[in-house]
C-alpha cells in the first residue's frame, strides 16, 4: 500500500532542512531514499508539492507518501470518548501501539489521529502499554501538550483500570504498597520487581474485587502513583497475575520464548488471550476549565472480543 504520513514542524525543528526533519520518521529509510521521495514529488509542504530540500518553519504541515509500505496488521478502531477545546479522551484498542515502534510506524494511535481526526498536530499526554486497551488523553496540538504534560498529576483526579486476574482472592478490597524497580541481570530487562526501600520507587495501588468466576476474578485497580507496569507488577506480587500477561505470568516464559523466536503454534494456541486483559476504564479530571465542576468523569466500556469471550467462558 501507499502510506501517507504527516506532522507539524515544531519549534525545535524551526529553520531546519526538510530532510533533517524527515529522517527520524521512518528509521529504516536512508537519506538517499528520502531524497528519492522528495524529487519524485511524494512530499508536500502546506499541501504544496516540493522537490528541493528547503528549510522549514514552525507550524508548517509536512505530508509524505511512502510507496509499497508494509507492516503488521493491528486494530485501528480508535474512538472519541470526550473532548473540549484543548484535549480529548480516546479509546485505544488492545495491541495498537500509541506511537512508533520497530514494527509499526504507520498504524499507531498518534498517526491514526493525525490522519483521521481534526487534529493534525495531535500529541500524547501519557501512554498505555501496547496490549492495554482503554482511555488515553490527547492534546490537540504540540503547544497544548507542552502546557499539560508537566501538570498531569494536577489534571487527573483519579485513574481506574479493570483487569481479569488468574485466581480468586480471599480479600474484597486491598491497598498495596511496595517499591518497584528493574533488576540488573534480569532475563526480562523491562520487568518491574519489588525491591527494598531505597532501591526503587514507592508504588501504591488499590484493588477491589468486582466479580468472581471459575478460577479468575474481575478487579478494579486504582492508581495512587504512576510507575511503569505498576498494576501488572503489583498483581503478580500479590499472586494474581493478569490473564494473558506475557511478562508477569508463568515466569515470563512466553515473553522469553518469543524474544528467542522459539514460540510454537501450541504455545500461541494455549495462551489464554491474544493480549493481557487490562483496560483503562475510567479517568476523572479536575474541571480546570469550569465546564462540569467538580470533576469530569470519562469512562470507556468498549472491551475487545477477547475480553467478552474470556469472561463468558469463565462466567464473569
Amino acid at each position: 500500500m501507499d502510506a501517507q504520513f504527516q506532522f507539524i514542524v515544531t519549534q525545535q525543528q524551526d529553520q531546519s532542512y526538510l530532510l533533517e526533519c524527515l529522517l527520524p520518521g521512518i528509521p529504516y529509510l536512508s537519506e538517499a531514499e528520502w531524497l528519492i521521495l522528495l524529487v519524485s514529488g511524494r512530499i508536500q509542504l502546506d499541501n504544496v508539492t516540493i522537490h528541493e530540500n528547503i528549510k522549514v518553519s514552525v507550524g508548517q504541515k509536512v505530508t509524505y507518501v511512502v510507496p509499497d509500505y508494509e507492516e503488521a496488521e493491528v486494530d485501528t478502531g480508535w474512538k472519541l470518548l470526550w473532548q473540549n477545546h484543548e484535549i480529548a479522551a480516546v479509546h485505544k484498542p488492545a495491541n495498537l501501539p500509541v506511537s512508533r515502534t520497530t514494527r509499526n510506524v504507520y498504524n499507531t494511535l498518534i498517526q491514526l489521529l493525525r490522519r483521521e481526526s481534526q487534529w493534525p498536530d495531535a500529541h500524547l499526554l501519557h501512554r498505555l502499554d501496547l496490549e492495554t486497551s482503554g482511555i488515553i488523553l490527547i492534546a490537540k496540538t504540540n503547544e497544548i501538550a507542552k502546557q499539560y504534560q508537566s501538570k498531569l498529576p494536577q489534571l487527573m483526579a483519579r485513574k481506574i483500570y479493570r483487569a481479569v486476574i488468574n485466581g480468586v482472592p480471599n480479600w474484597t478490597e486491598i491497598r498495596h504498597k511496595s517499591f518497584l524497580n528493574t533488576i540488573k541481570g534480569s532475563d526480562i530487562r523491562c520487568q518491574m520487581h519489588p525491591v527494598n526501600e531505597g532501591d526503587g520507587k514507592l508504588s501504591e495501588t488499590g484493588f477491589k474485587v468486582l466479580r468472581k468466576g471459575e478460577g479468575v476474578a474481575l478487579v478494579e485497580c486504582e492508581l495512587f502513583t504512576g510507575r511503569k507496569h505498576q498494576i501488572r507488577a503489583h498483581l503478580a506480587e500479590l499472586g494474581f497475575p493478569i490473564v494473558g500477561d506475557k511478562i508477569y505470568s508463568e515466569n515470563g516464559e512466553f515473553y522469553l520464548k518469543r524474544l528467542a523466536d522459539e514460540l510454537t503454534q501450541d504455545d500461541i494456541s494455549n495462551w489464554p488471550s491474544e493480549h493481557h486483559l487490562l483496560h483503562a476504564f475510567e479517568i476523572q479530571l479536575h474541571d480546570i476549565w469550569q465546564i462540569q465542576a467538580p470533576n469530569i468523569v470519562i469512562r470507556d466500556e468498549d472491551y475487545s472480543d477477547s475480553w467478552v469471550t474470556f469472561c463468558a467462558i469463565h462466567r464473569l
